[in-house]
C-alpha cells in the first residue's frame, strides 16, 4: 500500500517483530489502564520500556511512543485520575528512554477535539477550562522541552454530520470550492480540517506555546454507517482520504493557513474495517480494507497517482440526513441462542415492557425469537438512544426503514388467534 508509517494501539510483540522486516516507521502506545501505575512508579515505567521497546528497537523503527489514547475524553472518576496521571506518566517514560540512551523516540498522547472549548473561528480556539491548568499547561511544557508533537485526532466528518445544513460537504471533503475567512485573523480557509487544526494552534499560542508541531494521530471518513448517519459512504470516504493524502504529501508542504509550509505527519484511521466493534454503524466502517484484506476502494498513500487513474466510485445516496422513521430489528442471520440471550437481557436490564410477548398476549405471535427480538430491540433503542444506546446488540441487530409490524405477516394473528389488532402492538421507532 506504499505506507510510510503505521500506528499501533499497543505494543504487540508479534506485530513489532514483523514490522522489523520492513521500512515502516512505527508508533506504539501505552494502554490507558497502565497509565496510573506508570505515573506512580519509575520502576514500572522502566519495566514497560524494557518489555515493550528494548526487544524491538532499533531494528523496528519505533518513532513515536504514545501514552494513552484520548485520555481527556474519559469524564468519570477513573478518567479524572488518568487526567492527573497522564503527564507524570509521559515524564516517567521519557526518563526511561533517556536512561537507555534512546533519543529518537518522541513521547506524546493523542487527544480528541473535545479538549477544545472553542474551535470556530479558528482564532477563537481555546482549550476546555477544566483541563488547562491541571493537564494542558504541564503537557505543553513537556512537549516543548522534549521537542515532541501535539497529537490530535481530527475528524471533519463529525462536525459536518452533526450540522450538515450549515457546513458545506465540499468544505469537509477538501473540494476547494468553498472559502471561509476568519475575520479576526484574516486567514482564509478552504477546508474544515485546516480550520480544526488551526484552532489547536491558536489555543496553544494563547498558553505561550506557539511553536509545538502537530501530528494528526487519526483522521478519515466512514465508508458506511447506520441509516441516520449521513454522508457515510464509499464515495465520500475515498474522496476525503485521496484529497487528504494529496494535500499532506505535496512538496513543498502546504501546512495550514496559520502555519503555511509546515509538514504535518498524518495517520489515516483505519487500515481495516472493524466489523466487531460496538456502537453506531460508523464505528465499524473507517477501513481502507475489508476485514478479509480486500481494498474498500483504490487509494495510493504516496499521493503520486492521478485521480483520473482510479476506477469510478459508486454514487453517494445518503449525503443528506434521513428524515423518515427507523426501527431496530433482529438480524435474520443472527445466532438464535445469542439472540435469545440478548432479548432476555434487554427485557431484564432495560425495564422494557416485554409482557406483551408472553403466550396469549397481543405480541406473542408469530412466536419467533427473531420477531420477538425485533420488538424488544426497537423498544430498548427508542428508550435509551438519547443516553448513547445503539442498534447493535453485539452484532445481533440492524436498522431498517420498514416497519417490522408491517413487514411481518401478522394477518395470521387475526385469522387463527383473534387477539388484539396489531395497532396495539406497534414497534417503537426513531
Amino acid at each position: 500500500m506504499n505506507a510510510s508509517l503505521v500506528k499501533l494501539y499497543d505494543a504487540n510483540p508479534e506485530i513489532l517483530n514483523l514490522l522489523s522486516t520492513t521500512k515502516l516507521e512505527v508508533s506504539i502506545m501505552v494502554p490507558n489502564h497502565e497509565i496510573s501505575d506508570i505515573a506512580a512508579s519509575q520502576n514500572i515505567a522502566d519495566e514497560w520500556v524494557r518489555n515493550n521497546v528494548l526487544p524491538h528497537y532499533p531494528k523496528t523503527m519505533i518513532r513515536y511512543l504514545l501514552v494513552g489514547n484520548e485520555v481527556l475524553s474519559y469524564n468519570s472518576e477513573q478518567g479524572h485520575k488518568m487526567w492527573r496521571d497522564l503527564v507524570p506518566a509521559m515524564i516517567s517514560i521519557q526518563r526511561s528512554l533517556e536512561a537507555q540512551n534512546i533519543k529518537d523516540i518522541k513521547i506524546g498522547t493523542p487527544l480528541a477535539m473535545d479538549v477544545m472549548q472553542s474551535t470556530f473561528p479558528p482564532s477563537s480556539g481555546r482549550f476546555r477550562p477544566d483541563i488547562i491548568d491541571s493537564v494542558m499547561v504541564p503537557m505543553l511544557k513537556f512537549l516543548d522541552r522534549t521537542k515532541s508533537f501535539f497529537f490530535i485526532d481530527a475528524y471533519p466528518y463529525f462536525p459536518w454530520s452533526q450540522n450538515p445544513y450549515n457546513i458545506s460537504l465540499d468544505f469537509a471533503l477538501f473540494r476547494g470550492n468553498f472559502r471561509l475567512r476568519d475575520t479576526s485573523s484574516g486567514l482564509v480557509y478552504t477546508n474544515l480540517l485546516d480550520q480544526m487544526l488551526d484552532s489547536i494552534i491558536f489555543a496553544m499560542s494563547k498558553l505561550g506555546y506557539p511553536n509545538i508541531q502537530l501530528v494528526i494521530a487519526e483522521t478519515g471518513w466512514p465508508n458506511s454507517g447506520d441509516i441516520e448517519e449521513p454522508g457515510a459512504n464509499i464515495y465520500n470516504a475515498a474522496t476525503y482520504n485521496r484529497n487528504l493524502i494529496q494535500r499532506m504529501t505535496t512538496k513543498p508542504p502546504m501546512g495550514t493557513p496559520a502555519r503555511p509550509g509546515v509538514v504535518i505527519p498524518t495517520f489515516i484511521f483505519s487500515l481495516f474495517d472493524e466489523n466487531q466493534k460496538p456502537g453506531p454503524g460508523t464505528e465499524r466502517h473507517w477501513g481502507l480494507l475489508h476485514p478479509d484484506g480486500m481494498p474498500m476502494y483504490e487509494i495510493d498513500l504516496t499521493g503520486k497517482r492521478l485521480f483520473t487513474d482510479f476506477a469510478s466510485l459508486p454514487a453517494p445516496k445518503n449525503n443528506e440526513p434521513y428524515k423518515g422513521k427507523v426501527w431496530c430489528v433482529g438480524a435474520k442471520e443472527a445466532n438464535l441462542m445469542e439472540l435469545a440471550a440478548a432479548l432476555s437481557n434487554a427485557c431484564n436490564e432495560g425495564n422494557i415492557a416485554c409482557d406483551a410477548l408472553a403466550p396469549g398476549k397481543e405480541c406473542h405471535e408469530p412466536a419467533s425469537i427473531t420477531d420477538h427480538a425485533s420488538y424488544v430491540f426497537s423498544s430498548y433503542w427508542s428508550r435509551f438512544r438519547s443516553e448513547g444506546a445503539s442498534c447493535y446488540f453485539n452484532g445481533l441487530a440492524k436498522q431498517t426503514t420498514t416497519d417490522p409490524s408491517k413487514f411481518l405477516d401478522f394477518s395470521f394473528l387475526y385469522q387463527s388467534f383473534h387477539i388484539l389488532p396489531m395497532s396495539h402492538c406497534n414497534f417503537d421507532n426513531q
